[in-house]
Formats: structure tokens, sequence, C-alpha cells
């Protein structure tokens, strides 16, 4: 494969990613910010793609490795302005403002699918990213029954993770 006809393929399957990084990040921004790290990581690294493989699965897997490893880095250390103009460095669990449960929450429910095992959690995100059963079937080559089977067993893992 040249790398023109990569780039291509990368290209036409970019569609994909954008509800993805909205729903990662939650955040117009971000997502753009997002998806075109993807983007570039994607065709500065097509040498590790792997010909025929999962070339969506591939982009998906970058996307959100950036946005892990971004929120690991943010999550470290966070400044917060004074009246004074100086920064004071604080710890993500002193940090209080009105979306503070939300924001733990979301971290709680991000870190419970990261723990799903790969099978689960692959079909999960897909289908949480607005695929339909179906799609997500025939890009896994997997049966219909098996996806849902994974989703529905992806969610009680999920429930009964989150209920702990």
């Amino acid at each position: 494969m040249t790398a023109a006809d990569f780039n291509h393929l990368v290209v036409r399957h970019s569609d994909y990613l954008r509800p993805y990084a909205i729903s990662l990040t939650q955040n117009y921004e971000d997502a753009r910010d997002l998806y075109q790290e993807t983007m570039l990581r994607a065709l500065l690294n097509k040498e590790k793609y792997q010909f025929g493989t999962n070339l969506k699965a591939w982009l998906y897997t970058i996307m959100r490795n950036i946005f892990i490893n971004a929120y690991r880095r943010n999550k470290k250390l966070i400044k917060v302005s004074s009246d004074s103009s100086e920064e004071l460095p604080l710890t993500a669990d002193y940090v209080a403002h009105n979306e503070g449960w939300t924001n733990i929450r979301m971290g709680e429910i991000k870190k419970a699918i990261d723990g799903l095992p790969s099978v689960f959690r692959l079909s999960f995100e897909l289908h949480y990213t607005g695929y339909k059963y179906q799609e997500i079937a025939d890009l896994l080559h997997e049966p219909l029954g098996t996806i849902k089977s994974r989703i529905h067993f992806a969610r009680k893992m999920l429930v009964t993770q989150l209920e702990r």
C-alpha cells in the first residue's frame, strides 16, 4: 500500500472519529484538538499500521490513548488562579466547583470502561460512540448476536464495578 493510499483511507475513516472525540472530551474545542492530534499521529505512524487489520479500531485506539495520556497529565497538577494572580498547584482531589461530582463520576466511569476485557471494551466503545449493532458486527467480523452479547455483558460488568 502506498503512502497516498494509506492517507486516503485514513481521511475516509476520519468522519467516525469526530463524534468519538466529542464523547471523550465533552468539549468541542478539546475534541477538535484531539481529532487533529489523532490524525497527525496516524499519518506520522503509518508504518505501525498492519495492512489488513481494522483501520477504524486502530484510529480509535490512537485517539483513546492520546485522550488518556492528556487526562493523566492534566490530573497531576491543576493550577488555580487567586486574586493576587499567584498560581497555586493543587491535586484534583482538592478542587471544588459545581461540576465536581460529575467529573469524579466520569473519571470513575472511564476507569471502569478501561478495566473491561478488551473484547467487551471495543464493542462497548463502538456502540457508545454511535455505531449500530450491525455496523459493529461488520466492522469486527463477528456475528450480530455475539456483538449484542458482548455489549450486554460489558454493561453488566460496568454496573457491578460502579456500584462498589
